[in-house]
């Protein structure tokens, strides 16, 4: 997993919380890398779920609500940091739909190694938007989160539901998006 989402995440605790309840989360997480990440470097996933395990923990809020608002913050960073990649997108569905052939693209282009989910959009219309998100990293709930980032970040408000179509070695989930 590349680092930026380790740092991201790293940040956001920092922010909330304090760089010393950060510090004890990796202590108590017991990384191997004693969570020591750069934006650029490529870990173990494991250490983000050890990580996240120990925050939940210390944080009194469950994995999947952690994710959630991890994903949300790292949309408004995306926005900030890469804001190349939302010039030709002018509302969520769009920009959603961009990821895949756009978005990705890109993002090999300046992290070669990384490997990401991929998405499948089986139903974009003006009111509801259906992607298929496909990974072996299981982080569904951080897709949630960039979702609700997306909308937040293009002012729209929507409802987000999603059915597991498979939970195995591959996680597939169907969100789907539908504006209020």
């Amino acid at each position: 997993m590349k680092g930026i989402v380790f740092t991201e995440l790293m940040d956001l605790v920092e922010e909330t919380q304090s760089p010393a309840f950060l510090q004890e989360a990796i202590d108590d997480a017991d990384l191997p890398s004693g969570g020591a990440y750069t934006s650029v470097g490529t870990y173990p996933v494991c250490e983000m779920g050890a990580l996240v395990q120990a925050l939940s923990q210390k944080m009194t809020v469950p994995v999947p609500d952690l994710m959630k608002i991890f994903g949300k913050h790292l949309f408004g960073r995306f926005a900030q940091i890469y804001p190349q990649f939302f010039e030709e997108s002018s509302d969520a569905f769009s920009f959603l739909a961009s990821i895949e052939d756009h978005i990705h693209k890109e993002v090999l282009k300046l992290y070669p190694d990384a490997e990401l989910p991929t998405f499948e959009v089986t139903t974009h219309t003006e009111d509801t938007f259906i992607m298929i998100y496909n990974s072996s990293r299981h982080l569904g709930d951080v897709c949630e989160g960039l979702m609700i980032g997306c909308l937040a970040y293009f002012g729209e408000d929507a409802s987000i539901s999603r059915k597991v179509l498979e939970d195995d070695a591959v996680s597939r989930i169907e969100f789907t998006i539908v504006k209020d």
